[in-house]
């Protein structure tokens, strides 16, 4: 038996390529729609990919089992329940696809989604599964959110799945390997353990909605802590339903003059910059969306730009361009036109005008702020992240937030923009920017830099003071 994960770190998630050893068929779980990777190592491993499956409608990317299954003798499969718009294989509960020498038994496991299963995978002789692929249903430490389909829901999934959490995966054997979709970095979670597996003994003891005490402290401490998520999910199910498009292969992009990214500005296209908050705050095109590659890109475009908007990249190369549009296609972001030829460079060598934005270290903003400067403290991380600890004085908005929210500083005041790295603030800072906002600063390394040089904390409002 193997069972090779594929992290994409961005997202939070994982893929997994399962094969029987003995026949080297195989088959890759809720995989992600750019498939070269799970082809290549398929043939990297002398495997035969027969099976693309998915635990569920996917929330935060675009599923690649209907790419998968585009190429010859591939089959995919997802729930029943699921409605999907194109020809795929109906799983429910019972059914059981062979691999072999290897069982693939299927679960009803509703809760994170109504039509969610997971996967079971049994040895052959063996009397129980050896490991499970459960989606959302059950990660470590936790289960992924029931908020996803609005709020008139988010209970009743929270109550299913109570009863799949006892019905379905307690009864396992404590040896049982579990293999989650989402995990640390993914928003479809609350608990954010580093770990990526785990086993259902290990559950057992530390998972919090197992040591529930009745199924209303369950649904209490499953619907705790439910942070914001980005807009893009809103389509994402949809998309996934209907059958995304095929993409045939990673999308390769045009060059672009100058002069055609300021004619696709000026006509409302969005013009991402990937460099870093540092180059970025060095200088960037007037009018851009800086969203630093390994913000991550693919996160904090699904949330600042409406879906379906066309895109053009500034990006320092091939690599990068690479990965941006291999993150952007992951959340159905296809209609990018290609990317600005040169760089920045070449937009700086054409004499076309440039914004920049100040650069403040720890230090001096602690200073300044010591001094008494007339300097405002915006803070876009997420709220659970404000409650823990946040500059005395700041403001708070969400990132995601700003291009809907009320400032209470005029266009002209001083504005320090923070988040935990940077990366974030880079976000924000565009935000602003496209707002009028244009006396901005950039604190150098976000609350972390701040934080590494004991500078002080505000605690968050029911949060303990700091000693």
């Amino acid at each position: 038996m193997l069972v090779k994960p594929f992290v994409d770190e961005h997202l939070g998630n994982s893929s997994y390529l399962v094969a029987s050893e003995v026949t080297g068929r195989a088959a890759v779980i809720d995989p992600q729609r750019d498939v070269d990777r799970y082809l290549q190592a398929a043939e990297g491993l002398g495997l035969r990919l027969v099976y693309a499956l998915d635990t569920h409608l996917h929330a935060d990317f675009v599923s690649g089992g209907r790419e998968l299954a585009a190429r010859p003798g591939l089959s995919f499969g997802a729930s029943a329940e699921a409605g999907l718009g194109f020809v795929h294989l109906p799983l429910a509960e019972g059914d059981t696809i062979q691999l072999d020498d290897l069982a693939i038994g299927v679960l009803a496991t509703p809760g994170h989604s109504p039509e969610h299963i997971t996967f079971t995978l049994t040895p052959e002789g063996a009397s129980a599964p050896a490991a499970v692929f459960s989606g959302g249903a059950l990660i470590v430490g936790g289960a992924a959110r029931t908020d996803l389909l609005g709020h008139e829901r988010t209970r009743p999934l929270a109550r299913q799945l109570y009863h799949t959490f006892r019905e379905k995966f307690l009864p396992l054997p404590d040896q049982t390997v579990v293999y989650p979709t989402h995990g640390a970095g993914s928003y479809c979670t609350v608990a954010q353990d580093a770990e990526r597996t785990t086993t259902i003994g290990r559950e057992r003891e530390q998972n919090p909605l197992v040591r529930a005490r009745s199924e209303d402290e369950f649904v209490r401490l499953a619907l705790s802590d439910l942070g914001t998520y980005p807009t893009y999910y809103h389509y994402m199910r949809g998309v996934n339903q209907r059958g995304p498009r095929l993409l045939g292969g990673l999308p390769v992009l045009a060059p672009l003059s100058d002069e055609e990214v300021g004619q696709a500005l000026d006509a409302g296209v969005w013009v991402v910059d990937t460099r870093t908050p540092e180059a970025f705050a060095a200088g960037h095109i007037t009018g851009s969306t800086g969203i630093p590659l390994d913000a991550p890109l693919v996160v904090w475009a699904g949330w600042v730009i409406p879906f379906g908007s066309p895109i053009v990249l500034v990006a320092e190369g091939r690599a990068e361009r690479e990965a941006a549009v291999r993150q952007l296609v992951r959340i159905g972001y296809d209609n990018v036109q290609g990317y600005l030829e040169g760089g920045l460079a070449a937009w700086e060598r054409a004499g076309l005008p440039l914004a920049g934005v100040q650069v403040l270290s720890a230090r001096e903003l602690h200073r300044r702020l010591a001094g008494g400067d007339d300097l405002a403290v915006l803070d876009v991380r997420q709220e659970s992240e404000w409650l823990e600890g946040h500059i005395p004085g700041a403001t708070h908005v969400e990132a995601g937030s700003l291009p809907h929210t009320a400032l209470p500083f005029d266009a002209g005041h001083p504005i320090v923009v923070q988040c935990a790295a940077g990366d974030r603030s880079t976000v924000a800072i565009s935000l602003l920017e496209q707002r009028g906002y244009r006396n901005l600063f950039l604190l150098e390394g976000g609350l972390n830099r701040w934080e590494a040089q004991d500078l002080p904390l505000e605690p968050g409002p029911g949060s303990q003071e700091q000693d």
